[in-house]
């Protein structure tokens, strides 16, 4: 499974952290940026990751900056995501079952480490439930 990771400066540290969790775990990842702790805006990041999993290059995104709000609202505006802002596990699940999230975003001013790697492995290994959900996220993708 591919996964296109972006931050900016204030996640640069947890997206590392998280990256080596992830490739520990067999997973392949693309490194859409940042690569350092040098002020940056997020959402050339949220964007950059958004279009790479929009465009199928990456199973799923997984996004960090300061709070996780920014990054998340960035992806958001590109067509055909939809990221979730995560702060525990359960939210995680959550927004796989329900809403079939593609993009993960987290904030690394917010949330420790092992808490990251909980929120990870469970957005991960959730899937999309279907059913009445699937009308919801019809819905959702529509051009308003």
């Amino acid at each position: 499974m591919k996964i296109a990771m972006g931050s900016d400066h204030a996640g640069f540290k947890l997206k590392g952290e998280i990256k080596r969790y992830l490739e520990e775990n067999n997973y392949e990842i693309i490194d859409c940026g940042t690569d350092s702790e040098e002020r940056c805006d997020y959402p050339d990041f949220g964007h950059k990751v958004g279009k790479t999993v929009s465009s199928k290059e990456a199973d799923f995104g997984i996004v960090i900056c300061g709070s996780g709000i920014g990054i998340s609202i960035a992806c958001n505006k590109v067509k055909g995501i939809r990221a979730a802002l995560c702060s525990e596990p359960l939210s995680a699940k959550l927004s796989r079952n329900h809403n079939n999230c593609n993009v993960l975003a987290m904030g690394a001013r917010l949330i420790g480490l092992d808490m990251a790697k909980e929120i990870v492995h469970t957005f991960l290994n959730s899937d999309f439930e279907g059913g009445r959900h699937i009308g919801r996220v019809n819905k959702i993708e529509e051009d308003i």
